[in-house]
């Protein structure tokens, strides 16, 4: 009788497992990098996958900050609100899906030749001062 009821258990939690969503989890993304990638299993509420983008419109290039990870619900999701903080506008945009890892950073292609320049340069700075 033990070994019927471990079984049912087993078989329960396994079936649990398979339907968690698996989400791209991301505290903070600069220029579509993020600083602390990891995937995250989404809670028994969480049924979306979501990313959040604020981006600046007076700063051009700058492809703005990025984060992601599970969501309860869809309610506010695909939606974009502008505000100002201390007189600089943002705006911030929520997209969500419904399927494992669908939550990816798209990176522009300023972002990536600005982020090779910047470290090139940093990379020549230390050369040339190595040298003097």
């Amino acid at each position: 009788m033990g070994k019927l009821l471990f079984a049912v258990v087993v078989a329960i939690a396994s079936l649990a497992l398979v339907e968690s969503l698996i989400c791209n989890k991301c505290s903070v993304s600069v220029f579509g990098f993020c600083l602390n990638a990891a995937n995250m299993t989404c809670g028994v509420n969480e049924t979306v996958c979501y990313t959040g983008k604020a981006t600046f419109p007076a700063i051009t290039g700058f492809a703005g900050f990025s984060i992601q990870g599970c969501s309860l619900n869809d309610v506010t999701c695909n939606q974009t609100t502008s505000s100002s903080l201390l007189g600089v506008s943002y705006t911030t945009a929520l997209s969500c899906c419904g399927s494992d890892r669908c939550n990816t950073v798209t990176i522009t292609s300023a972002a990536p030749a600005k982020m090779s320049a910047a470290i090139t340069g940093v990379v020549l700075a230390s050369f040339l001062g190595s040298m003097l």
